[in-house]
């Protein structure tokens, strides 16, 4: 799933090796894409090569190669990725209507007949904790998430992507799970969709009109948008983690 700027990056460099066999120059694809910077085919090449399109070759000007094509595109939506709503089942799929009363002595053994069992949880694809993505796919699978971990209302997980939240104790790979809502209080660590393209795992700050999303790792800055920019999809309640 790519952005109408990055599927037409990866098209160009494509042709281009096609034909002379040799990349293009950050200003040839600068140019062919008709932006004003370098800084945003970098973001652009970041973004391919996290999403496993391209490879960049170490120790060696101007290398990389296109690993794959995008698996199929829809050529009514011009390249554009539709809007992202995350579709979270209804129904006891990843609900929890309230917590169960705890008992005055809990044991530490988990019994497969008390209320602690798991609670089924969609997981709705991938989410970039880095270069925000078009992150959110349909409901793939499921998995069983202990109650205690969930309050309330809708859940999703997504699998995180990306190192920009590695001093929150996130890391790539890991399972997050998402209370699903449309604010989020300053501070917590949200699925912000900026653009109604491109969602992100990002702590969120408000400050007047203005919304930043912020990293949890001093390698990436901070990015401010106007708030009618930013929607919050959904509000970081737990993590899981395999080793």
């Amino acid at each position: 799933m790519l952005t109408r700027k990055q599927h037409e990056l990866l098209m160009f460099i494509h042709e281009r090796m096609k034909e002379s066999g040799i990349p293009p120059s950050f200003d040839e694809m600068k140019d062919a894409l008709d932006l004003k910077s370098k800084s945003g085919i970098h973001r652009l090449i970041t973004a391919l090569e996290e999403r496993g399109f391209i490879r960049r070759l170490p120790n060696r000007a101007r290398a990389m190669e296109v690993v794959r094509l995008p698996d199929s595109m829809n050529p009514s939506l011009g390249g554009r990725k539709a809007k992202f709503e995350p579709s979270v089942i209804e129904g006891t799929l990843g609900r929890v209507a309230a917590p169960p009363p705890r008992p005055a002595a809990v044991s530490s053994a988990p019994s497969p007949d008390d209320s602690g069992r798991p609670v089924m949880v969609p997981v709705m694809g991938r989410i970039a904790a880095g270069t925000p993505i078009e992150a959110i796919q349909s409901h793939s699978h499921t998995i069983g998430v202990p109650p205690e971990m969930l309050g309330g209302g809708d859940h999703y997980a997504l699998e995180v992507r990306g190192d920009s939240m590695i001093d929150a104790g996130i890391f790539d790979g890991d399972t997050v799970i998402i209370k699903k809502q449309d604010s989020a209080v300053t501070g917590e660590i949200v699925v912000a969709l900026v653009d109604d393209q491109e969602a992100t795992l990002k702590r969120l700050r408000r400050k007047g009109q203005s919304v930043a999303l912020e990293a949890a790792n001093p390698a990436y800055e901070t990015r401010i948008f106007p708030q009618d920019r930013v929607k919050v999809q959904g509000r970081l309640v737990g993590l899981l983690r395999r080793y």
